[in-house]
């Protein structure tokens, strides 16, 4: 079994859910008490939380590079950064190690491609939604057609992420809106929905959504398992 480094922590809240995901997933493929070789380095989410709300993302980028090579340094061999919205800098993290990133997005992407879908609603922080590093991999990459929200839900869907989900706050009336997001999705011709944070998967689970959904905190995951037993 090779180690895994995670890099979490943005928020704890998603990153407790890739510890227990990896360790399960370990465990079903190994039996008995076998679990999951890891390093995990956390993040004070404060710190990059007003980072990212002050667009100071080269600062930001030398973070994650710092914590990217501490990792390694400790025995890692390869490296997944438990969050979808800081794979901004996802090229300048691989370039700073000798050890493999894993993307989160090609993870995401395969499982689409397996369900043999091209069109896929993508929900996100702000960042993810509207800058190109997320959607432009999987548009040039994979091949896929990717929508985002309108404006005002764009809006509904960063904000609850902000100022609920990575407290670790789930609420019915949030969970509502993002069902009324993934509709707007579907009447425009999405055929399933990214659920593109990695705490989204807290609030929104496949039974809220007529069409399938791809929890990028699970894919991500499994990914990270099947590298780590392959």
């Amino acid at each position: 079994m090779k180690t895994i480094g995670l890099i979490g922590g943005m928020s704890w809240e998603s990153t407790q859910v890739y510890y227990r995901l990896i360790n399960e997933g370990v465990k079903e493929r190994l039996g008995g008490l076998h679990s999951a070789q890891c390093l995990l380095y956390s993040f004070d989410f404060a710190e990059i939380e007003a980072l990212q709300q002050a667009h100071d993302w080269e600062k930001a980028t030398i973070r994650m590079i710092q914590a990217a090579r501490q990792i390694e340094r400790g025995g890692a061999e390869c490296l997944v950064i438990c969050t979808n919205t800081m794979h901004r800098m996802a090229d300048d993290v691989q370039n700073a190690v000798d050890i493999p990133l894993l993307h989160i997005a090609d993870a995401t992407a395969e499982a689409i491609q397996r369900a043999r879908l091209t069109t896929v609603g993508l929900l996100g922080t702000r960042y993810t939604m509207e800058q190109p590093f997320y959607r432009g991999r999987l548009e040039e990459d994979f091949r896929l057609n990717v929508l985002v929200p309108d404006e005002d839900g764009r809006r509904q869907v960063h904000d609850i992420i902000y100022e609920e989900l990575v407290r670790g706050e789930i609420n019915e009336p949030s969970r509502a809106s993002y069902q009324a997001v993934i509709g707007d999705l579907v009447d425009a011709g999405a055929q399933g929905v990214i659920l593109g944070c990695t705490e989204i998967g807290l609030l929104i689970q496949a039974a809220h959504s007529p069409v399938p959904v791809f929890d990028t905190t699970e894919l991500h995951a499994l990914a990270a398992v099947e590298w780590a037993l392959s």
